[in-house]
């Protein structure tokens, strides 16, 4: 580890105290785990005189400081989403807890009984920005897996997520487990958050959460090992075959129900042969709740009510009321297209070929992969996880989203009567 910060006690303290605190956590039972969760909703619940007040400071600040609009919406709380909050926290409870889950076994011809089981990780930091959300969901399917937890939130939400670290430390306390499960590194700033990324052997898995540049400073940077989080973006194909209401709905709430969000839509691809029925409509149903069309040239000569596109829109994850589209040969000429541009995050057919419709399902090498529905559905929540450490876009370890069993590893368990190896 560097000399600099860690070398100050409080936070060697810190992720020490979160290391010995896990210990404790491991063995403990799945109705204490869940008591220590119905203390966190709880405390949500009640505490909005708390939170909300703090909130809105980290909101005002951020007007101040130019936050983008995306970046507001995320950071915003109000007393519907800390209620969505703690029903998500009893969501979680009420799952099967995956410790010591056996995940396979077998007799040897020897003798000897084979058994993997599933164990918490230990210790899980998370680094995010601007979601205060984040600290509630990763805290709880944390303490439900097993794990402690160290938290970065960034400076943006500094106010709001000191209250929820008081209210979280208070609740598992509340029921007997050690405060130490969760831990805040909030006050030692972009420097904590560094050495952070090399505490290894007191972090065992390091999760970002955030703008493509936090995610990717974090792979390059980090010696802990991380699970990539990707930036989103995200694609929807109208096949030559789509239904027209289907595409219009779809598409519409793929893109205007929360933009701010990465499973939002950022780029629709259309079949040539159907783009003069399905754009217009499509299209004006955007432009009626104020998107702005980033357009090839293909397209606007359809659409003129649009903005000429760019390589760089295609590579954008614009996380605001804004849209890219492309007309595009056929089904093959749109998997390349989301093979050039896509973060591997989520994409989804409006089709009714089936054929099509599995040939895409095939071909694109993507987290979550989709048919006739909207890409808002990449969701821990909306997949009955309860909430999500984030929505994994490699390929180790976990992919999609990640609920309880995805903050878990595993150990082999062997028993034997005397065996011995000739």
């Amino acid at each position: 580890m560097s000399d600099t910060v860690l070398d100050a006690p409080s936070l060697v303290d810190r992720l020490t105290a979160a290391k010995a605190a896990s210990a404790a956590l491991a063995t403990a039972t799945a109705d204490l785990k869940n008591a220590a969760l119905e203390a966190v909703a709880r405390a949500v619940e009640a505490s909005a005189p708390r939170i909300l007040p703090a909130n809105e400071l980290d909101l005002a600040n951020g007007r101040e400081n130019g936050l983008s609009t995306s970046l507001q919406d995320r950071l915003r709380l109000d007393e519907k989403r800390l209620a969505a909050l703690a029903d998500a926290v009893r969501q979680i409870a009420s799952l099967a807890d995956p410790v010591g889950e056996n995940v396979r076994g077998k007799t040897l011809p020897n003798g000897l009984q084979l058994t993997e089981v599933r164990v918490p990780f230990g210790v899980v930091g998370a680094i995010y920005e601007a979601r205060p959300n984040v600290t509630i969901d990763i805290a709880s399917l944390a303490l439900k897996s097993g794990n402690a937890v160290v938290l970065r939130g960034g400076s943006a939400a500094a106010r709001t997520n000191a209250v929820l670290v008081e209210l979280l430390q208070e609740a598992v306390a509340s029921v007997g487990l050690p405060r130490d499960l969760v831990q805040t590194i909030d006050d030692f700033g972009r420097e904590g958050a560094r050495e952070l990324m090399h505490a290894r052997g007191l972090v065992d898995v390091l999760v970002p959460r955030g703008s493509a540049s936090l995610i990717e400073t974090v792979v390059r940077e980090s010696t802990v090992p991380v699970i990539e989080t990707g930036a989103g973006v995200v694609h929807i194909v109208l096949d030559e075959s789509a239904d027209e209401q289907w595409a219009v709905d779809i598409v519409r709430n793929a893109k205007v129900q929360r933009p701010s969000v990465c499973n939002a839509v950022e780029t629709v691809l259309v079949h040539r042969a159907a783009a003069e029925r399905l754009l217009p409509p499509v299209l004006d149903a955007l432009r009626a709740d104020g998107v702005t069309i980033h357009a090839d040239e293909r397209a606007r000569a359809i659409y003129p009510d649009s903005v000429p596109a760019t390589d760089e829109d295609w590579a954008t994850e614009y996380g605001t009321l804004d849209l890219s589209v492309a007309v595009v040969d056929d089904l093959d000429a749109a998997i390349e297209h989301i093979g050039r541009w896509s973060t591997h995050h989520t994409e989804s057919i409006i089709t009714n070929d089936l054929a099509n419709a599995e040939r895409f399902l095939a071909r694109v090498d993507s987290a979550v992969v989709m048919v006739n529905a909207s890409t808002r559905f990449t969701d821990g929540g909306e997949f009955g996880f309860g909430a999500e450490v984030g929505i994994s876009t490699q390929k180790l370890h976990a992919r999609g989203p990640m609920g309880l069993p995805e903050l878990t590893s595993t150990k082999w368990i062997v028993r034997g009567s005397g065996q011995v190896r000739g």
